[in-house]
């Protein structure tokens, strides 16, 4: 699952996947915004803990993998 997250006064947003279904992200973003947890805690899919203040949060967007082509082909 493609996570993307907008940080306030960050230029780049952040890009991970994870092995977290879109019900659990939404979840999470959810508890982090109603003020159940101050951080938003996310996993990618190496193991590595993403963890984002709740009072930065500017979005998150939630989708699918992108599969990424190789080698030379029709578009």
């Amino acid at each position: 699952m493609e996570v993307k997250i907008g940080v306030q006064h960050a230029p780049r947003e952040i890009v991970l996947e994870s092995g977290q279904s879109a019900e659990e992200v939404e979840s999470a973003v959810a508890d982090a915004l109603s003020g159940k947890s101050t951080l938003l805690s996310l996993v990618d899919d190496h193991g590595r803990k993403v963890l984002v203040p709740s009072d930065r949060l500017a979005y998150v967007e939630i989708g699918e993998p992108t599969a990424r082509k190789v080698g030379f082909g029709q578009a």
